[in-house]
């Protein structure tokens, strides 16, 4: 499975950024008004390190590792 779209919703979205640049050597284009100025970044994919799973009572997550750092990711 490949990762095509992480959002990310930040007052700082500068620094957000900058440390994915830093940590996954990724370039960010400039603002998008048809993306509601959203910057976008294209990534090489990320290796999943734990399949969506449901808890009961606390939702679904799932875990996948890009640039050596862990993304949980929930659905509630």
């Amino acid at each position: 499975m490949q990762i095509h779209y992480l959002e990310i919703v930040t007052k700082d979205v500068d620094a957000v950024c900058a440390a994915y640049t830093a940590a996954n050597s990724v370039q960010f284009g400039k603002p998008d008004a048809g993306l509601g100025n959203a910057r976008t970044a294209t990534l090489p994919g990320g290796q999943i390190a734990h399949p969506p799973m449901e808890i009961p009572g606390h939702g679904t997550f799932a875990i996948y590792i890009q640039g050596g750092i862990h993304h949980g990711l929930w659905q509630m």
